[in-house]
């Protein structure tokens, strides 16, 4: 897959683009609101894994110069259909920017990306216990399709 991620630019709104080792207080604030601790060498850390992968893309929003949003992508292989799903990884707006279209802007932009990147189709998981969320996803045309079941494998 060739790596056609080119920074969304929109008329109004936010303006998108790849995040950079200059987001890392961002990104590990970000992830802070999302419920996943995050120190800032951690997120610069996790800036440069998804960089040198070629299936993994971090687009982050900025308003007005302040980062207020990101989008994480991960493209895979899908035996099931056959072909390339792209599912996203994380999505998180700060509170302040909440309600004025960016988290729609990142999903359109990972759309966009999807389909540049030949994903067929896009998913993404949200907690139970994430009920707006549930309901913004709904809202942006996503449908319930089902249950996640997750098992932490520890040390070796």
């Amino acid at each position: 897959m060739s790596r056609a991620f080119s920074p969304g630019q929109y008329p109004f709104g936010s303006d998108l683009r790849n995040a950079v080792h200059a987001d890392a207080d961002d990104v590990a604030s970000l992830l802070c609101e999302l419920g996943y601790p995050c120190e800032i060498h951690e997120a610069v850390e996790r800036i440069n894994v998804i960089a040198s992968n070629d299936r993994q893309v971090l687009v982050v929003a900025r308003r007005d110069g302040a980062v207020c949003g990101l989008i994480a992508l991960d493209f895979m292989y899908y035996l099931p259909l056959g072909t390339t799903t792209c599912r996203v990884t994380a999505l998180v707006v700060t509170p302040t920017a909440q309600g004025l279209g960016i988290g729609r802007q990142l999903l359109k932009e990972a759309e966009r990306r999807a389909r540049v990147g030949g994903a067929a189709r896009i998913e993404l998981t949200s907690g139970a216990q994430r009920t707006e969320a549930h309901a913004f996803y709904r809202a942006c045309g996503y449908k319930d399709s089902s249950v996640r079941f997750v098992k932490p494998l520890g040390a070796a």
